[in-house]
């Protein structure tokens, strides 16, 4: 399958702002994500001024900046204020802070008020559901179940992915996410039950140009990957009869 048959829309997922200003030229790339992990990842420590300057490079396609309080009024704050960055800024919401509180009314408020939400950290058909009940009728808003998370556990998620798009036939201006895929594969299976986005970290957007490979040329690439490091590495395996 080639990379233009594919509905399913990819988002870069980082916080190097480097490498999301080059991806912004890619035509593959169709909005951005990032998350507070990410940004400690790549050293960020001013979240404000790091997020303007994507935005002042990125005007046309949707980014995804994160809440990070743990308190339901001050992620309200931080949400607003978030959202006046820039008219394609969705506005990431936990389903839940880390005692387990609801976020819903929060996300059922903001919705209502126009901004647009992605609600983060899903797992669980339930958890969509709830956010699904408050999202409808409101702003556009993505959706972000973790299905990388889900495997991780040993569970399939694709049963979980396909009960979730049914869900979010309640609410239109919704579009799920493949959130933390862990690889290419599951761009294909995003794209095989209709999700409508994948994010792909940096790792992953490298491989994109391997979608559809001959394999016969790819076993031939690794057998000379194998063949040109071991010649780098200087091995070899003496002869018998020279240890005598």
């Amino acid at each position: 399958m080639e990379l233009a048959e594919l509905n399913t829309k990819i988002f870069a997922d980082g916080a190097v702002l480097e490498d999301i200003l080059e991806l912004a030229a890619r035509p593959y790339v169709r909005g951005f994500t990032t998350n507070p992990t990410l940004m400690r990842k790549a050293g960020v420590t001013d979240y404000e001024s790091f997020a303007r300057l994507v935005l002042e490079r990125v005007t046309d396609l949707p980014v995804s900046f994160e809440v990070f309080s743990d308190e339901i009024g001050e992620m309200r704050r931080q949400a607003l204020e978030i959202a006046s960055w820039a008219p394609n800024v969705y506005v990431k919401v936990p389903i839940t802070n880390t005692r387990r509180d609801s976020t819903a009314e929060l996300i059922k408020e903001l919705a209502a008020e126009g901004v647009k939400v992605n609600v983060t950290g899903i797992l669980t058909v339930p958890q969509v559901e709830t956010a699904v009940s408050v999202l409808s009728g409101g702003a556009p808003s993505f959706v972000s179940v973790f299905a990388g998370r889900i495997a991780d556990t040993g569970r399939d998620p694709i049963p979980i992915m396909k009960d979730v798009l049914r869900i979010l036939t309640a609410s239109p201006s919704s579009e799920l996410i493949w959130a933390s895929p862990r690889e290419l594969l599951n761009l294909i299976q995003a794209h095989e039950i209709g999700c409508h986005v994948i994010t792909m970290t940096g790792d992953l957007l490298a491989k994109v140009e391997l979608l559809g490979k001959d394999l016969d040329q790819y076993s031939l690439d690794t057998v000379k990957m194998f063949f040109e490091d071991a010649n780098r590495s200087g091995l070899r395996v003496a002869d018998a009869a020279a240890r005598t």
